[in-house]
């Protein structure tokens, strides 16, 4: 806490109490500072057999953290509480009548584990509402008659048989059971859960006891939400809702949340074991993921011996890991932070929050560190408390810290003594009594209230605080620090990179990012190094731009790419070379003349018999046809930054004469051509008019074996003539049309 007036210029008082690099950065010398003191006290008048120690108090500031041990050692034999959980839809009903001889044989398999086995039951099917059950009248009382079954009623969870040692009384009651049904396929499971946790009296589970809960089912289970369908909306409380056993709640509230029941399981110390077939496994092997302290068992069949032995699988698993789960109150859940490194019996150092295959009698010890990241909003103290509870043990360790928020100020939050003003010193009280006592306290105050504006200001404090004593103090904002003399100042109104505040590479001061270092720009956003932009040759921006903000800008819009690299244009512009080439052509091609065509082209120039031997990605092959008619083949490259051409020195020439002949003998040849076609067409024809038959002749048309059955057969037509004033009766004229001789050819 610094002890300087002018320190604060401005800020909020509360502004004085910080983290010792904050008050450092804003000009607080460690001499001006106060910091108290983190503190770790344990009670040890509370005993214990198995969590030690159960009771700890820290002193804690922000910035600083704690650390302390928690041991929990595993005892011999613990008595067992097994409560089933039992899903009696219609399609459990094999599954149900092989409980019926669990009960005695499973105690006397637990003998071994444990001297004192108790059992308990509960059913559950699903919410009994639309649209999870038929709601029609005569289904709501017997969910199986169209089966000619009597089947009990739908419910959400009936709690049937309390905690008991009579195994006897056990096997009397599941065989009463009988199955329901539902309309989804999805069961209340979750829910019936988490009733069968939190009813502890009603359910009966002793303090003393390993409390294991088995769900037996077939199907997946409903989730939070689901209850939407049937116009639930109300989330569930976690309380306990059962009225002469049955689950009462069930229509009222949704299901529950699966952090939600976690939180109520580890809060009772009840390990959960889901029994569950094969074709659920997936389902419930992610929940088990969410669910400390449980375990998943594949069952081909719901037999008694493998429900025995799934039992006792279990048990022993879920005693030999040890873990521990830690919990902070809701309200300060994002100022503090938990680390736990537990050290197991062998003395290895688990990288999660357990240990595994730990045998009885032996000690986990967890190392658990607690820290602080900021206060609350009001700056005030705050006493919260945080739980560490090992996960299935009927004992915790409660953790009581007092946050240390304030320093040590006066009531008003300044550092200053008791005999001085309320204002800023005895001096300036001194000053009000006088002005006081000559009437002028009026224009005191106006005065005081003139000092709280910047200049070319109406407005005090720059409507970001109050005018107190001729000071102004800041208001406080949930964005960050208001400060300055007239609150001018704040570390919230920067520019933003990527939703962060100076994109995280800097701090906001005077409404300006003042980045870190290898950071600039208005938002701290571009890197001073210019590596991002160097190519593969080693040039920025591969020699045709600039590294803006750590990127490349090319100089010319013709390139692109990441590194100006891409020019699509330019590969094929062998054309803008052409007059490059002609000025060197002209010049003889010589080494010496080579200097005359600088301003023309490219200096780069240089003259090669071959441009084939240099063919390659970064070589562009072309040609340029001269006023002589001769072809020079050049290329081009530049990948390197700077243009390059290399020119041939043997040119591809062919002699006027040479071409007229070319093209009188592509003449000669196309005549050719055409008199053998018609030769050849000619001939065809000849064949053809001299065939048998003669019918090429005379011009006559033969009738092949098809045609014939083409040719009418119909000799006589009959055409009635009528006129408007028609006589006594009608007149017919008949034509005979004689048939043509099959030899006879058609004649035109």
């Amino acid at each position: 806490m610094p002890s300087t007036n002018d320190f604060l210029n401005g800020a909020g008082l509360s502004q004085r109490c910080d983290l010792p690099e904050n008050l450092r950065r804003r000009g607080c010398g460690p001499e001006f500072t106060e910091q108290s003191e983190t503190k770790v006290e344990v009670n040890a008048t509370i005993s214990s057999t198995q969590v030690s120690p159960q009771d700890i108090s820290i002193n804690l500031r922000p910035g600083a953290e704690a650390s302390f041990i928690v041991s929990v050692k595993q005892l011999e034999h613990y008595p067992v509480d097994l409560y089933y959980l039992v899903d009696v839809s219609a399609s459990m009903q094999e599954n149900l009548d092989h409980l019926k001889t669990v009960g005695v044989a499973l105690s006397l398999r637990m003998t071994e584990h444990s001297s004192d086995l108790w059992l308990g039951f509960g059913s559950f099917v699903d919410k009994p509402v639309s649209p999870y059950i038929n709601v029609h009248p005569s289904k709501i009382s017997n969910p199986c008659s169209d089966y000619e079954i009597r089947c009990r009623p739908a419910h959400g969870f009936h709690h049937v048989l309390s905690m008991t040692g009579n195994m006897s009384e056990f096997t009397r009651v599941i065989k009463r059971q009988r199955i329901s049904g539902n309309m989804d396929t999805p069961e209340g499971g979750l829910d019936a859960m988490l009733q069968a946790a939190v009813c502890q009296r009603a359910v009966g589970w002793r303090p003393e006891a390993k409390r294991l809960l088995l769900l037996m089912t077939d199907q997946p289970s409903h989730l939070a939400l689901d209850s939407r369908l049937a116009g639930i909306v109300r989330p569930h409380d976690g309380l306990c809702h059962l009225e002469n056993n049955v689950y009462t709640g069930s229509t009222r509230m949704d299901h529950p949340s699966v952090g939600q029941l976690s939180d109520k399981l580890l809060e009772n110390h009840i390990y959960s074991i889901f029994a569950v077939e094969k074709q659920q496994y997936q389902w419930y092997e992610e929940l088990v993921c969410l669910l400390p302290g449980s375990y998943l068992g594949k069952l081909g069949l719901f037999q008694a011996p493998n429900l025995i032995e799934l039992v006792v699988d279990a048990y022993k698993r879920l005693l030999s890991e040890v873990a521990v789960s830690v919990s902070v109150e809701d309200k300060a859940v994002s100022r503090y932070w938990v680390s736990v490194s537990p050290i197991c019996p062998d003395g290895s150092t688990a990288k999660d929050r357990s240990c595994s295959g730990v045998q009885p009698d032996q000690t986990v010890y967890f190392n658990i560190t607690i820290g602080q990241h900021s206060c609350p909003n009001d700056g005030e103290d705050e006493d919260i408390t945080v739980m560490v509870h090992p996960v299935g043990y009927n004992e915790s360790t409660v953790i009581r810290i007092h946050s240390k928020c304030r320093c040590s100020c006066g009531l008003m939050g300044r550092c200053q003594d008791d005999n001085q003003s309320p204002c800023t010193g005895t001096q300036d009280g001194s000053r009000q009594r006088q002005r006081q006592e000559q009437g002028l306290m009026k224009d005191s105050n106006a005065d005081r209230n003139w000092s709280c504006r910047a200049d070319g200001s109406d407005m005090e404090c720059s409507g970001r605080g109050v005018c107190d004593c001729g000071r102004c103090v800041c208001e406080q904002s949930r964005l960050g620090t208001v400060y300055g003399k007239y609150c001018e100042m704040d570390d919230f109104s920067c520019p933003y990179e990527g939703g962060l505040l100076c994109g995280r590479r800097g701090v906001c001061v005077s409404g300006e990012c003042v980045c870190d270092d290898g950071w600039t720009g208005e938002s701290c956003g571009c890197p001073v190094s210019t590596a991002t932009c160097q190519s593969l040759n080693g040039l920025i921006c591969s020699g045709r731009g600039r590294c803006v903000c750590g990127k490349c800008v090319c100089d010319d819009p013709k390139h692109s790419g990441d590194f100006c690299e891409r020019c699509p244009a330019c590969q094929s512009s062998c054309q803008s070379h052409w007059k490059c080439v002609d000025c060197h052509l002209s010049h003889g091609l010589t080494r010496e003349e080579v200097g005359h065509c600088n301003n023309t082209c490219t200096p780069l120039v240089g003259y090669t018999d071959d441009v084939a031997g240099q063919a390659g990605e970064m070589w562009i092959q072309c040609m340029y046809i001269s006023k002589d008619s001769c072809r020079y083949r050049f290329q081009t490259s530049s990948q390197s930054g700077r243009t390059q051409l290399h020119i041939s020195t043997r040119p591809e020439c062919v002699s006027s004469g040479r071409l007229v002949g070319t093209f009188l003998s592509v003449c000669a040849l196309t005549v050719l051509c055409g008199l053998v076609v018609v030769a050849v067409s000619r001939l065809l024809l000849q064949k053809r008019s001299l065939s048998p038959g003669g019918a090429a002749e005379d011009g006559g048309y033969h009738c092949t074996g098809k045609d014939l059955s083409y040719i009418p057969t119909t000799n006589e037509k009959t055409v009635t003539y009528r006129r408007d004033r028609p006589p006594d009766r009608p007149l017919e004229m008949h034509i005979q049309v004689p048939k043509m001789p099959l030899g006879d050819p058609w004649q035109c």
